[in-house]
């Protein structure tokens, strides 16, 4: 499976950060196979990394949770806040809600465990440089079964801010569904759609498409499987 070319053809710089060398050096060699794939550094550790990516400037930054120094969520914030614009992407062994809500809480943009397939593996990182949170298969399952037991109590505090369609519509544009598609589901004019959007993402403080599924994220707003393009 090849990732998709950039409309400027430019090689995307990818970044690796983990304590194992082999899982550095293997990670190196699956993704230079991709023709539009260039790894431009790897890292031991959230202190190494900082280090050199702000020079290296990479798009991606695929990096673990659990290793020695700084780690977990404090690692994925200071990555993050040592490169803005870069996509953090956490591939780690742990599988758990209290993991995947920590660390998209914390700044990353995709979650996927590492016995994921190498296919599944490329997948989610295409989503995630398409500006998209995500969450490989695996993870999307944990993370669903235990946040629909938490729903109602999750939910109360956000029904104070936003009314029920915006909520509504949040959580259509999380599953990354169109202005259209969300018209025609909801029976309403792209217009309104437009204006109950505009004003959640006002309410809420929320930009683009990526803060709006992380917000639903961290809410419990996503009831089911989050939608996978193909």
């Amino acid at each position: 499976m090849s990732v998709e070319t950039s409309v400027t053809d430019e090689k995307i710089k990818i970044f690796i950060v983990d304590d194992h060398a082999i899982v550095r050096e293997g990670l190196h060699a699956l993704l230079s196979l991709e023709a539009n794939f260039e790894v431009v550094g790897d890292a031991a550790d959230i202190n190494e990394a900082i280090s050199k990516t702000p020079a290296l400037g990479p798009d991606l930054i695929i990096t673990d949770l659990s290793m020695p120094g700084v780690t977990g969520v404090s690692g994925i914030a200071a990555l993050r806040e040592h490169n803005p614009t870069a996509k953090i992407a956490v591939l780690t062994v742990h599988n758990t809600p209290e993991y995947i809500r920590a660390s998209i809480g914390a700044g990353a943009d995709g979650y996927i465990v590492k016995d994921s397939s190498r296919s599944e593996l490329l997948r989610s990182l295409q989503q995630v440089l398409r500006d998209k949170v995500h969450l490989c298969a695996r993870s999307s399952q944990q993370f669903v079964q235990t946040t629909l037991s938490r729903h109602k109590s999750a939910t109360d505090e956000t029904e104070e801010t936003v009314t029920l369609r915006e909520k509504e519509i949040l959580t259509m544009v999380a599953r990354g569904q169109s202005n259209k598609m969300i018209a025609r589901s909801l029976c309403r004019s792209i217009k309104t759609v437009e204006k109950h959007r505009a004003n959640l993402m006002r309410k809420l403080d929320l930009h683009n498409v990526a803060d709006v599924t992380r917000y639903a994220m961290q809410n419990g707003l996503m009831t089911d499987t989050p939608r996978q393009n193909s």
